[in-house]
């Protein structure tokens, strides 16, 4: 199988569940040309997911090693999944720019109820909890304030790939099984893919939840419009354990070729290049 690339990638330095190094082997193993590993960035709160803030010079210091033992076999990158938390924490942030890394992602993984973290990246239960908890049980809120800081970090800028694009709709669909039928869904959502066409960014097919349930992130019912905008896209796996480095990769090929979307952004020698899907 061509096409073996995967540049959102978890490990012990954050959620995952295996150190850096174990995922390198399994991308050689595999047959990888490049692999990229974007621990999440630290953020100033306390939480159980997120790389620590005096971890950061470690991890760097490790992707470099490993860059150099590695080179003969595969070429590695250093990213960081970075939050847009608010207007001074987001990956354009003098803190994050100044940093030496080959690629960033921009995610949402937090909304605010005043001053208070709400996750909504959580499991389903919890995630309604927070719903009804942090804001009246009113979901159209929670969802068009996902969409609303993601067009935000967008148009804010700071980085290259835009990480699992509507996300919250897994968890919003446990609560309205119909909700990408709602008007005001279609509406926003395309108004976050516009954003993107108009940014240049590439998109990442998050494959992590295929096996699972089914679905890419983005859905793929809106590959159709990714196609008419013209927005680049990467595959990504989403890897939190070695395993599943290459979950979902065949399966999002074959779902973009279907859709007339004939290539893939592959990171090569540093540089993100245009590169035929070769299934």
């Amino acid at each position: 199988m061509k096409n073996l690339t995967n540049y959102h990638s978890h490990s012990t330095f954050c959620d995952g569940k295996a150190p850096i190094e174990d995922f390198i082997r399994q991308a050689v193993k595999m047959g990888f040309s490049s692999y990229g590993v974007s621990s999440h960035a630290p953020v100033p709160f306390a939480n159980h997911w997120s790389m620590k803030k005096e971890n950061l010079n470690m991890y760097l210091e490790e992707m470099n090693r490993l860059k150099e033992r590695y080179s003969s076999q595969i070429e590695l990158y250093t990213g960081l999944e970075i939050d847009y938390l608010h207007e001074d924490h987001h990956p354009a942030s003098a803190f994050f720019t100044q940093l030496l890394l080959d690629y960033r992602i921009g995610s949402v993984h937090i909304l605010y109820c005043g001053n208070t973290e709400v996750d909504i990246d959580c499991p389903p239960e919890e995630f309604k909890r927070n719903v009804d908890t942090y804001f009246d049980g009113d979901l159209k809120r929670v969802v068009t304030a996902y969409f609303d800081k993601m067009i935000k970090m967008i148009q804010t800028g700071g980085f290259d790939i835009v990480g699992h694009a509507d996300k919250i709709t897994y968890n919003a669909s446990t609560c309205d099984s119909d909700i990408r039928e709602r008007s005001w869904y279609s509406e926003k959502i395309d108004e976050l893919f516009e954003t993107v066409a108009h940014s240049g960014l590439i998109m990442e097919i998050n494959t992590k939840a295929y096996h699972r349930h089914g679905i890419f992130f983005p859905h793929q019912k809106y590959f159709h419009r990714i196609k008419e905008l013209q927005i680049p896209v990467t595959v990504n796996s989403d890897s939190h354990l070695p395993d599943y480095i290459n979950d979902g990769r065949e399966e999002a090929l074959h779902t973009l070729k279907q859709h007339g979307i004939n290539t893939v952004q592959e990171f090569v020698h540093k540089k993100w290049r245009e590169t035929p899907i070769l299934i």
